[in-house]
C-alpha cells in the first residue's frame, strides 16, 4: 500500500506499508533508492534476473547434492536435545512464551573497536565472528551453560545479481558453539569461526 500526505503546497509524505514476507531490509533500501532516482528522473538498469528466477533456482537446488550436504549438516548440528538458555531472572520463565522486551544500545569507543579488530585480524575472522563468539561466551557466563544456540540472521542473496531484486531473501541461522568453561578464548574463536 502507499498513500501520499501533502502537508503544505511544497511538502508531501510518501508512506509505503510492505509485508515483510515481500521485502527484506536490503529491499527496502534497494526500493528508497530506486524511487529517489526516479524521481530526479534517472533511468533505471534494466534487472539481469528476477525474484521469479531465484526461485526457479531454489527448486532446482532441492533437488541437488549441495542440498542434501547442507540438510545433513543442519540435522548434525541440531541433533539431539537443544538447549533451552536458562539466563538468571527475577521471575521463573513463563509457561507461555513472550516476547515482550527492550533494546539497549550502546556505542563502543575506537580504542575497543581497534582492539576487537585486532582480534578479528590476528585469529583470521569477521569482526562479526569476534562479536559472537563474545556474545556466546557472555550468554555462557550468565547461565552456566556450555552449549548455546544463537539465531543469527542472514541476508540470503548468494549472488551480486540477486542484489538489487526486492524480495525476501533473510533467514535465521541457528548458529550452535559451545562456549566450555575450560576453553581459552582464542581456541573458542577458531570454532565459531569454522561453524560461521
Amino acid at each position: 500500500r502507499a498513500a501520499l500526505v501533502k502537508e503544505a503546497e511544497e511538502s508531501h509524505l510518501l508512506l509505503v506499508d510492505m509485508h515483510h514476507i515481500i521485502s527484506d531490509g536490503v529491499s527496502v533500501g534497494t526500493l528508497i533508492r530506486e524511487f529517489s532516482e526516479l524521481y530526479v528522473s534517472q533511468t533505471l538498469h534494466p534487472l539481469r534476473i528476477q525474484y521469479k528466477d531465484y526461485a526457479v533456482w531454489q527448486q532446482a537446488f532441492k533437488q541437488g547434492e549441495a542440498y542434501n550436504r547442507q540438510e545433513a549438516y543442519w540435522l548434525k548440528q541440531l541433533d539431539g536435545e537443544l538447549p533451552v538458555l536458562e539466563l538468571p531472572a527475577d521471575n521463573a520463565r513463563p509457561a507461555v512464551r513472550s516476547f515482550a522486551g527492550d533494546t539497549v544500545s550502546r556505542t563502543l569507543d575506537a580504542k575497543t573497536t581497534a582492539g576487537l579488530y585486532k582480534i578479528a585480524r590476528d585469529n583470521g575472522c569477521t569482526l562479526y565472528m569476534v562479536l559472537l563468539a563474545a556474545y556466546s561466551t557472555l550468554l555462557a557466563r550468565l547461565s552456566g551453560q556450555e552449549d548455546i544456540i544463537i539465531g543469527s540472521p542472514i541476508a540470503g542473496r548468494p549472488h551480486k545479481d540477486l542484489e538489487p531484486v526486492i524480495g525476501m531473501f533473510v533467514n535465521t541461522l541457528a548458529i550452535r558453539t559451545q562456549p566450555a568453561e575450560n576453553k581459552c578464548f582464542s581456541d573458542f574463536l577458531k570454532e565459531v569461526r569454522e561453524t560461521a
